[in-house]
C-alpha cells in the first residue's frame, strides 16, 4: 500500500537492469515510492501525463527521444515538473545543457546513496540539487564559453575524421571559414592543436562520437 505523504518517482532509464536496480534501491527508503518507469523519453511524456509523479529521475542518452528532449517536452506541458538528471556524463557542457533544459538536479549513476537521496529531496523542496562533485565540475570552467552550433558541427566531423577540405563540403562553406571556426575552437577550448581539441570536447561533453 502507498504512502499518501511520499515522494513519488518516476524512474526513466533504457537500461532495464540499471532501472531495476534503481527501483530497488529507492524502494528500501523511507518516504519514497516509485510509481512508474519509463525505457525512453517518449514513454516517460506518456508516464508523466498519467502519474503525475513529484520527481523523475531521467537517463541523458536513450533511443527514441533523449533525456534532454523529454526534459524540455515534459517541463513544456508541466512548468511544475521537478526532474533530475542521473546520467553516467560528467562534462561540465552536459551539466549546462541539462540545467537549461531546465533540469532542477543532475546526478552521476557512480554517485554515492547519500548524494541520490539529498538531491531528491531538496528538489521536492523546491530547490535545485547539485551535489559537491557536479559544482566542481561547473567551477573547473567558468565562467563558461561555449561553442557555436557551427564550431560544434565542425568539431564534430574532425571528431569523426574529416580534413578541412572535407568539413567544407560537407557543411557548404570554404575550407578557409573551417580554419577560423577551428582557430575559435581551439581557443575557447584552451587546446593547442585540433586533436586535442577533439578531446577536451569529448571530455566535457560538448561533442559524441557516433
Amino acid at each position: 500500500m502507498r504512502n499518501q505523504g511520499s515522494i513519488k518517482i518516476l524512474a526513466v532509464d533504457d537500461h532495464p537492469l540499471i532501472r531495476a536496480g534503481l527501483v530497488s534501491f529507492l524502494a528500501t527508503e523511507p518516504g519514497l515510492d516509485v510509481v512508474g518507469e519509463a525505457g525512453n523519453g517518449e514513454e516517460a511524456l506518456e508516464r508523466y501525463r498519467d502519474l503525475r509523479p513529484d520527481i523523475v529521475l531521467m537517463d541523458l542518452s536513450m533511443p527514441v527521444m533523449d533525456g534532454l528532449s523529454a526534459t524540455k517536452a515534459i517541463l513544456d506541458e508541466f512548468p511544475d515538473a521537478r526532474v533530475i538528471v542521473l546520467t553516467t556524463y560528467d562534462g561540465d557542457e552536459d551539466i549546462h545543457r541539462a540545467l537549461d533544459a531546465g533540469a532542477s538536479g543532475y546526478l552521476l549513476k557512480d554517485m554515492v546513496a547519500a548524494d541520490v537521496l539529498n538531491v531528491i529531496r531538496t528538489v521536492h523542496v523546491g530547490r535545485r540539487g547539485i551535489p559537491p562533485a557536479v559544482a566542481a565540475k561547473l567551477a573547473e570552467h567558468t565562467p563558461r564559453i561555449p561553442l557555436t552550433p557551427r564550431e560544434t558541427e565542425v568539431l564534430s566531423l574532425v571528431a569523426n575524421g574529416l580534413s578541412n577540405a572535407e568539413v567544407a563540403a560537407q557543411i557548404g562553406r570554404t575550407e578557409g571559414t573551417v580554419k577560423v571556426h577551428l582557430k575559435n575552437i581551439l581557443q575557447k577550448l584552451d587546446a593547442s592543436d585540433r586533436t586535442e581539441a577533439v578531446t577536451t570536447a569529448l571530455r566535457r561533453g560538448f561533442i559524441r562520437l557516433g
